[in-house]
Parts: C-alpha cells; sequence; structure tokens
C-alpha cells in the first residue's frame, strides 16, 4: 500500500469540523448580536420611562411647601407617571421598579426574552435583561 492511499480521505473529517466550528461562530454572532439588540430596545423603554417619571411632579407637595431648587418627586407620582409611560407606550416588562429621593428618579426594568438560537445556547430558556435609567427633575 502507498503512502497517498493510506491517507486518502482523511481531509474530509477536518473540513467537516472547520465548518462546524465556523457555523458555531456565526450562530454565536447572531446570538449575541439579537440580545444586544434586545438591551437597547429594553434601555430605550426604561429611559423613556424615567423621564416620564422625572417630569411626574407631586402637585400636592408643591402646593404644600413651594418648589425650590427642582421639581418635587415622590414615589407614588414617580410609579404612576412609569407605569402610564409603559402603558402608553405598548411597553411589556416582566417588572419594574422606581426609587425617588425627591428630585431625582431612579428606574429599573427587567424583560425576558427570546433571542436567535437561544435553544442552542441556552437550552430554551429565555434570556433576562435588565436596564437601570435615572433622571432629574427639571429645575424650577
Amino acid at each position: 500500500m502507498r503512502n497517498d492511499e493510506a491517507e486518502r480521505g482523511s481531509a474530509l473529517p477536518l473540513v467537516l469540523v472547520c465548518w462546524l466550528v465556523a457555523a458555531l461562530m456565526a450562530f454565536g454572532a447572531i446570538a449575541a448580536s439579537d440580545a444586544f439588540l434586545e438591551q437597547l430596545a429594553l434601555q430605550s423603554d426604561c429611559d423613556g420611562a424615567a423621564l416620564a417619571a422625572a417630569n411626574a411632579t407631586d402637585e400636592a407637595v408643591v402646593y404644600a411647601s413651594g418648589v425650590g431648587t427642582a421639581l418635587p418627586l415622590t414615589a407614588a407620582s414617580t410609579r404612576a407617571a412609569v407605569a402610564d409611560q409603559l402603558a402608553d407606550a405598548g411597553v411589556v416588562l416582566d417588572s419594574w421598579s422606581t426609587e425617588t429621593d425627591g428630585a431625582e428618579v431612579t428606574v429599573r426594568c427587567t424583560r425576558s426574552v427570546e433571542i436567535a438560537f437561544g435553544w442552542l445556547f441556552l437550552g430554551d430558556r429565555p434570556l433576562e435583561r435588565t436596564a437601570v435609567a435615572g433622571a432629574r427633575a427639571p429645575a424650577a
């Protein structure tokens, strides 16, 4: 038996492995891009909610104590503004919360998303994305 006959067909497994690795890399890049775009969309929704909350002045506080250096925010007014903003925009979140110190509001939004090729990389589980946005109440 000659040497070249013994090596016949040995390149095929190498080519198949290279194609498999290339396909996994391409699928991974698509999945990562999809997860990134989902994060951008969630961050945009959360930013809009934070801006709406920062503009939600509690009128009862303004009438009772006046306006200081910034329009006053309360937990109730910011929660109501975020709920209205999300409902008006048709945004669906798994959960959201607000925190305020009276002049600045922080909104935390969480959503579970399905990404491309999630069955391959996540075992068919959704990917949980979280975004945090903050905004300061406008000055008086």
